[in-house]
């Protein structure tokens, strides 16, 4: 085939590759975040019932477990398809840093078979095994699970900031050092800020259901539980992912400094730069933003005149999607904060009072905060991802020479449309059919928790 022929179809190619990416990239992370997150939640709820000697506890836990079964069968479905498409849709990726790039893929792989097993064990080991052996079998599920998710955000960091090689004069991998790329200067804050943000995915979308539950009247004990458990992993977490996120920030402009730039939708490097809220960006100039004085100095570099590189600095082809990349940043940072505040609410009331606070507001707050979050991870994840182009591995190869020249792409897209659209519709019916079974297994109790006519404020203990 002629060079200029593949060159063409690798370019045709490039769209429909960054869409089927996105798109399993994008619905296999919130199954991810249950894979990671909810084995904790689960033991922690089902330890709970054995200590107290709470029968509503342990049903929850029962609830709970069958719930994580789905979403992992779900997750393993997708993870499957995208081990697949990274070979498929990037194979110039894989051809020229594979030794590289693909070895923590190989240990997520072991992570995934272990936490596959304990799965199983957890699952049909409820009254098999005693208590004790079997919320002891939750951890190498819990650990493995968190590991899994080491591996591949590593190998994203690695994209981001690849290390441990050396390039010839050809450009060819020389002195790989698997290990060494495992462990570059993005990774832990990385993989810190995606387990943290699992944890709020989780616990937040986990009593957000519960919270729709208590609105339409569902007061029992198990319920109650099922919204203050999970609810309580988020909201402690929130303001660690919040602190998180300014070691995120530093790092980014240490190494990416284009991202940042575009980010904040800066052009001109400056010092003593403004953090900009809002705003679209248009003829090399933030427009309508909302500026805090010295804010964005002050995160990067905690000096009020520190110098921040703004996108003239850098080629007009090699800047990322200016509008995407600053749009999804201020979506994250917005719902992040009123995720924030409504740990506060959460918290301030359970301190004084030993009780969430005592208005339906509350529960309309919690019902939307689990789509807050989902939506909150993925506009993180375009970020990330939007804001490195038009490098796959930055400064070294650029996304279009990575793409597969084989034809049929589009079709492969429309096929994973597909394929997503019958999982989705097929995990949401499994999951409501095992709501419904939990509903009738556990009967409403009429108490003190409803609302007050008059004032619409619901006290639940």
């Amino acid at each position: 085939m002629d060079p200029l022929d593949v060159l063409a179809d690798a370019a045709e190619n490039l769209y429909p590759a960054r869409m089927q990416m996105a798109l399993s990239l994008g619905w296999h992370i919130i199954f991810s975040c249950f894979g990671i997150a909810f084995p904790l939640i689960t033991v922690v709820t089902e330890w709970l019932g054995h200590r107290r000697d709470d029968a509503a506890l342990t049903a929850l836990a029962h609830t709970f477990a069958k719930a994580m079964g789905v979403l992992f069968a779900a997750g393993a479905v997708s993870g499957t398809l995208l081990s697949f498409e990274m070979g498929i849709l990037w194979p110039r990726l894989m051809d020229r840093f594979g030794e590289l790039f693909g070895f923590p893929f190989v240990l997520e792989g072991f992570a995934f078979f272990i936490e596959a097993i304990f799965v199983g064990v957890y699952l049909f080991g409820w009254n098999r095994l005693s208590p004790r052996a079997h919320m002891l079998s939750a951890l190498p599920m819990a650990v493995s699970g968190m590991a899994g998710a080491f591996f591949v955000v590593a190998a994203n960091a690695w994209m981001n900031n690849p290390t441990g090689f050396a390039l010839d004069a050809q450009g060819r991998i020389t002195d790989a050092r698997p290990w060494a790329a495992m462990f570059g200067p993005s990774t832990w804050p990385q993989v810190v800020h995606m387990l943290l943000g699992a944890h709020m995915v989780t616990g937040f979308t986990i009593a957000s259901v519960y919270a729709v539950g208590m609105l339409r009247g569902r007061r029992e004990p198990r319920h109650r539980a099922g919204l203050l458990i999970p609810l309580v992993f988020a909201a402690v977490i929130t303001p660690v992912q919040i602190g998180v996120g300014d070691w995120i920030a530093t790092t980014v402009a240490e190494n990416q400094p284009a991202k940042l730039a575009a980010m904040e939708a800066q052009f001109e490097t400056t010092a003593g730069a403004s953090l900009s809220l809002g705003g679209i960006y248009s003829d090399d100039e933030l427009r309508y933003a909302l500026e805090i004085p010295y804010g964005l100095s002050l995160l990067v570099h905690h000096d009020p005149s520190g110098v921040v590189l703004g996108l003239e600095e850098f080629p007009a082809d090699e800047r990322p999607p200016v509008n995407v990349v600053h749009l999804a940043y201020d979506t994250m940072v917005a719902l992040g904060s009123a995720l924030l505040l409504l740990a506060a609410w959460f918290g301030w009331s359970w301190w004084r009072r030993r009780r969430i606070p005592g208005t339906t507001w509350f529960l309309r707050a919690v019902a939307v905060s689990g789509a807050a979050a989902v939506v909150a991870l993925e506009a993180g994840w375009v970020t990330t991802e939007v804001g490195r182009q038009p490098w796959i591995v930055y400064g070294l190869m650029r996304t279009a020479d990575a793409v597969s020249p084989a034809p049929g792409l589009y079709l492969g897209f429309y096929a994973v449309v597909v394929i997503y659209l019958l999982l989705t519709a097929l995990t949401v019916f499994v999951l409501r059919r095992l709501a419904h079974s939990g509903d009738t297994a556990a009967p409403q109790e009429v108490d003190a928790t409803t609302p007050d006519p008059s004032t619409g404020e619901v006290a639940v203990r």
